[in-house]
């Protein structure tokens, strides 16, 4: 006989939130740091499209070249991944980079960041911007270098370009940012009007990755470390991508509301039914056409880069 069970669907987005409550409830108060990084990464371990992978130092930061066949050599996006400063490295967010260089025809150079607790801000941010400087050397102009990240990938993204931009520095043709985290105060509206449909992140969880990235004694506020109370003004083009279930949806749009308010070319896509990063399960079918658009984005800025000077 038929339960009323069997006549509810099982979707993709619900399998993608059971394969992520399925690490966290491996987790307890004496899991070590390099355990969860360790689980993080063989979590989402992979790559699903055909890539070639080239392990490489960045002026000093490890990182890996994820190259699509026939890829420019002149063109590159450089990725920052996400795991709030905590977990994640290039092998955890592999898949997705790969997918980004598949789908846009470009090479994409992944680096692993120095992570908190051991290495607190600004760190992150320091090895950003030395795998920029690398970019730079290697001899690609900066109209020809993207950014692109998720969640705190996406806070490095907006940082680095802040602190090139404040240095005179030269910055990259465009940026791309999945769930950035860009509040690390965590005051948006939807950490409340999201909290049921989000099924991970809450806010008690966002304020204590931030206070582990910042150390007890950081400023919440350093435009720095939350670029949502940054001057926005000369940034390049943004894409900003967003769940509509996340309770960091407004770190998303209010980031697009104040660089659009700037002066700043930006282009805000909210996901109905989308959770934090949902680009990183390429079986939700939305995260196909996110990482599609992204893409074209991506195209759509590099391909004109050389026709501007380089600035």
């Amino acid at each position: 006989m038929d339960s009323a069970d069997d006549d509810i669907a099982i979707t993709p987005v619900d399998r993608a939130i059971e394969r992520l409550r399925a690490i966290y409830r491996g987790w307890t108060r004496d899991t070590t740091v390099a355990q969860m990084r360790s689980d993080w990464d063989l979590a989402f371990a992979g790559c699903s499209v055909p890539v070639t992978r080239e392990p490489v130092s960045a002026g000093g930061v490890d990182g890996e070249w994820l190259v699509p066949s026939d890829a420019p050599r002149d063109k590159a996006v450089l990725y920052f991944h996400g795991g709030g400063f905590r977990i994640g490295s290039v092998a955890s967010h592999r898949d997705l980079a790969a997918r980004i260089a598949d789908a846009s025809g470009y090479r994409v150079l992944s680096i692993n960041y120095r992570l908190a607790p051991e290495h607190r801000f600004p760190a992150a941010l320091e090895d950003a911007l030395i795998a920029y400087r690398y970019l730079r050397d290697q001899g690609l102009h900066p109209a020809d270098i993207a950014f692109a990240g998720d969640s705190a990938g996406g806070n490095l993204v907006l940082c680095a370009m802040l602190a090139a931009r404040d240095r005179g520095l030269p910055l990259p043709a465009a940026a791309a940012l999945m769930s950035p985290w860009t509040d690390l105060t965590a005051s948006g509206a939807s950490y409340q009007s999201r909290a049921e449909a989000d099924p991970i992140h809450q806010r008690a969880m966002i304020l204590a990755l931030a206070k582990n990235y910042l150390g007890k004694d950081g400023n919440v506020r350093d435009p720095l470390a939350s670029p949502l109370y940054a001057d926005l003004t000369r940034l390049p083009p943004l894409l900003v991508q967003v769940g509509d279930r996340e309770t960091v949806r407004d770190d998303a749009t209010e980031l697009a509301a104040r660089a659009q308010a700037a002066g700043v070319d930006v282009k805000l896509q909210v996901w109905d039914g989308m959770i934090h990063v949902f680009q990183m399960f390429p079986e939700i079918s939305q995260a196909r056409e996110a990482t599609a658009s992204l893409a074209a984005f991506l195209r759509n800025h590099l391909h004109i880069g050389h026709e501007r000077a380089p600035q």
